[in-house]
């Protein structure tokens, strides 16, 4: 398992060398990591959300910020992106098959996190 090479269940080697820096799955792991990528993988982790609604779910997040991480995430196949044909229009996001599967270990992480620590005031 040279280079970064990862094996799949089947015992047969993965083509991804995630310790080069032109590695696809090095970008993808980035945008899954990065500072806002996680908090929407854990906002979408339950319902698909709307833009502002998304917004409003994760405090601190600038409007910028949330379009280039939804737009990462879109381009990675974690989210899927629906637009409604109204005016203005409704777009709505939500985790696709591999979003959910990358999102269940954040969300363990997240709740893990959220249920050792003490109780906030304290």
């Amino acid at each position: 398992m040279a280079g970064g090479a990862q094996l799949t269940q089947d015992g047969s080697e993965r083509g991804y060398e995630v310790f080069h820096t032109d590695c696809p799955a090095r970008d993808v792991i980035d945008h899954v990591t990065s500072r806002w990528g996680v908090w929407v993988l854990i906002s979408l982790r339950n319902n698909d959300l709307r833009f502002f609604e998304l917004r409003e779910s994760i405090r601190g997040i600038s409007e910028k910020m949330l379009a280039q991480s939804l737009r990462a995430l879109v381009r990675d196949g974690l989210v899927w992106r629906k637009v409604e044909p109204t005016t203005p229009p409704q777009v709505t996001y939500g985790l696709t098959e591999f979003g959910r599967e990358i999102g269940e270990p954040l969300t363990e992480l997240f709740d893990r996190v959220t249920q050792r620590l003490a109780p906030h005031g304290s």
